[in-house]
């Protein structure tokens, strides 16, 4: 059974194939959690050592009894009011203005298949294979009920958490902080990996050691954002890619969110993971309850790369959804960084005709489509076809480039308005804007309150009167600013953290009806490029634009990056031009197009200025991806170089399921006159198979131990890729 409970010593063990997760409602009714690892036979309360603790409370239950405090005990929900002074993942405000709360276990239910939250993305289970524990704490002062949500994942090694709190009370109360998730570990001394960024620089792993105090990363910027992905690494300082134990995080949710990790003073280390409490403060009405959004758990004690293995296999399988969950996606061409707003039908059927010619199968139609938006600071909102300036209906164009053989596709920016426009002059409430304050704009935009329906309502009608009308297989839903000034025209004013939950809600909705309208529609994700690359958006989209830095030697830090938590099939990735229009460098055609297959396949170009050389490779690389694609989306992913530490080259590989063949790719990125060889040593393969390369073959094990000499390419930022195959 993957969910146990010992109702002798009272103690809950979550069972997944090789790992496992374990809590203990103890003698006062607190529920502890005693262990979270590799997999294990016995109540690991045991490792608990109670002892008279100075300036640590003791509860009242305790009586005289100093050796019992849960300053420094592991608990597996902490809450403020317990005389825990670490980091807590739960606080509420009664009705007297007073912090603080005494949660105590009331029940228990396990449940054959795995919980869904209502309004918010989370895991599933297609076969019912998983299950789900339910643990109920109330506090009987508030009147207040805690549901700790449980989901158990067994074969693939994945636990989840969520949290609902229910305000069964006639008053009202606000929660100050509700995170999702939180981890204790007694013994340890760890390092957080977290992935930084910027606009255009995002997802850059740093490792950083948990000295005592402290050390949070989160947004506050309405996103889960460029600068702080929602997902964290907590490993052993010893942990590297193949050896190690470590505990991955990965936050099913798209906004503010924080995570802190804690050494106490006894050295026992607690990271927490949820959504943001800074300036929370959620209004919970009688009757009301709050869903804390679902933390995905996973543990390896072989380092990085199993972690790694494991969050692309229950994202691909059991958080995307919809027709292209699993199958390719459509090599297209977007016309971005060929046209910007500088565009026609014409010009769009040119670029197009180019591409069908060349083997490219979608043409996407980007920003500029709609109201009087001929630059950025005018007509978002106005989601109506200026057929004027498309020299006809989006149907015609559409109908035109499909007559090509290809597939259409359309970005939208859904959540956002331009004060110089029809809506927001006949709407001006419905934007976030604080009464009488000058708003803080972004790229000459504000931001709609997705939080009201009415406006979702809106929006919906709108953009779906264009699809309707047209034939579009694809949308690209980008989100173009962070979030600020934050304010509801509402009946209420609810608190900014309240609305901004409700706004991530209001945005869910509008992508979860938009699928459910157009069932076949392949819908990319984007803000700013990947300022909105989490979990909780893969749900809706299986694919999101990576970075707006397209160009491929800055691309090669960012995809690492990514790669850690993200599977390779959710990465938006093209060939663009050169030089390239972030960066200015020029890099050869070869290796941009290696560079893009490590993602869902395209180009961000006019093909019809490249030269007749590049026509050629543009053929050769969509026959490339085509041939390879097997690998590419459903082969395993090894990193073979830490691009962060090597500056000489970047290598990684995909391996079939069967290990019978794999697919390397190296870029070098420096080039030095009589250098020395370097090699690479490949992994996942069959140790006991030889594998045939150039007509030569090669055993698993000596490509695994011995490795690869790299080729020495004369020049800089070149690229190859070596294909293996088993010969049985």
């Amino acid at each position: 059974m993957a969910i146990l409970w010992d109702q002798k010593n009272k103690v809950f063990s979550l069972n997944t194939k090789n790992t496992t997760y374990q809590m203990k409602i103890d003698k006062f009714g607190f529920l502890l959690h005693t262990y979270y690892g590799e997999k294990i036979n016995n109540d690991a309360s045991y490792l608990i050592v109670n002892q008279d603790r100075g300036f640590s409370g003791n509860p009242y239950d305790a009586e005289n009894d100093r050796t019992y405090s849960l300053d420094v005990l592991p608990q597996e929900y902490p809450f403020y009011g317990s005389g825990d002074y670490r980091t807590t993942a739960f606080d509420v405000i009664d009705s007297n203005n007073t912090s603080g709360c005494d949660l105590r276990f009331e029940s228990y239910e396990i449940i054959q298949g795995k919980y869904a939250l209502s309004g918010l993305p989370a895991s599933y289970s297609e076969n019912n294979k998983a299950m789900t524990l339910v643990v109920n704490l109330i506090d009987n002062r508030l009147n207040l009920k805690v549901q700790l949500y449980y989901g158990v994942f067994e074969d693939e090694d994945v636990i989840t958490r969520a949290a609902k709190i229910i305000n069964n009370s006639d008053k009202t109360i606000t929660l100050s902080k509700a995170l999702t998730a939180n981890l204790d570990f007694l013994t340890g001394d760890f390092d957080l990996i977290h992935f930084h960024g910027r606009h255009a620089g995002e997802r850059t792993m740093e490792r950083t050691h948990i000295e005592h105090g402290s050390f949070s990363i989160g947004s506050r910027r309405g996103t889960s954002s460029h600068q702080h992905n929602p997902f964290v690494i907590l490993a052993e300082r010893d942990t590297t890619e193949h050896f190690g134990n470590c505990f991955g995080m990965s936050f099913v949710y798209s906004g503010n969110f924080e995570c802190t990790a804690e050494k106490d003073q006894y050295g026992q280390t607690r990271i927490a993971m949820g959504v943001l409490s800074e300036r929370f403060n959620y209004a919970l009405e009688p009757n009301e309850s709050f869903l804390a959004p679902e933390v995905i758990m996973i543990h390896s004690n072989s380092g990085f790369e199993s972690l790694s293995h494991k969050y692309h296999n229950i994202i691909r399988h059991n958080i995307c959804r919809g027709e292209y969950k699993l199958k390719r996606r459509p090599i297209l061409i977007n016309n971005w960084e060929a046209t910007y707003f500088d565009f026609d039908g014409e010009k769009l059927f040119n670029i197009a005709k180019q591409a069908s010619e060349l083997g490219v199968e979608m043409m996407v139609l980007d920003d500029g489509w709609f109201g009087s938006r001929d630059d950025d600071n005018q007509a978002l909102g106005d989601w109506w076809v200026n057929e004027k300036k498309l020299q006809g209906t989006l149907k015609e164009v559409s109908e035109r480039i499909c007559s090509l053989g290809m597939k259409f596709g359309l970005w939208i920016e859904p959540e956002m308005v331009n004060e110089n426009s029809d809506l927001y002059r006949n709407h001006p409430d419905w934007a976030f804007v604080i009464p009488n304050k000058k708003p803080i704009r972004s790229r000459n935009q504000l931001v709609l309150d997705f939080s009201r329906k009415e406006v979702v309502d809106y929006i919906c009608e709108s953009i779906f009167k264009v699809i309707d009308d047209a034939k579009i297989s694809y949308i690209k839903m980008d989100m173009n600013r962070s979030i600020s000034d934050v304010y509801s025209a509402v009946k209420g004013n609810p608190s900014e953290g309240k609305i901004l939950y409700h706004y991530m809600l209001g945005v869910y909705d509008f992508m979860e009806r938009l699928l459910t309208r157009y069932p076949n529609l392949l819908l990319e994700g984007c803000s700013g490029g990947g300022g909105r690359f989490d979990a909780g958006m893969m749900y809706y989209s299986p694919q999101i634009w990576c970075s707006d830095n397209t160009d491929a030697i800055s691309r090669l830090h960012i995809q690492y990056g990514t790669s850690f938590g993200y599977p390779i099939s959710t990465v938006g990735s093209h060939v663009s031009t050169v030089p390239n229009h972030q960066t200015g460098r020029v890099v050869d055609f070869n290796t941009r197009g290696i560079v893009a297959m490590a993602g869902s396949f395209g180009y961000e170009l006019d093909l019809n200025l490249i030269s007749d050389d590049e026509k050629e490779e543009v053929k050769k690389q969509i026959e490339d991806y085509k041939k390879y694609w097997h690998l590419l989306h459903n082969g395993k992913y090894y990193r073979l170089t830490n691009c962060e530490e090597d500056n000489q080259k970047t290598a990684w590989q995909f391996v079939s399921e069967d290990k019978s063949e794999a697919l390397v790719q190296v870029v070098k990125c420096d080039t030095h006159c009589n250098a020395p060889a370097e090699y690479i040593k490949l992994r996942g393969l069959d140790a006991d198979v030889a594998y045939e390369l150039d007509g030569n073959l090669y055993y698993g094990s000596t490509l695994m131990n011995a490795g690869l000499p790299v080729d020495a390419m004369n020049g800089e930022y070149k690229a190859y890729k070596i294909h293996l195959v088993a010969k049985r």
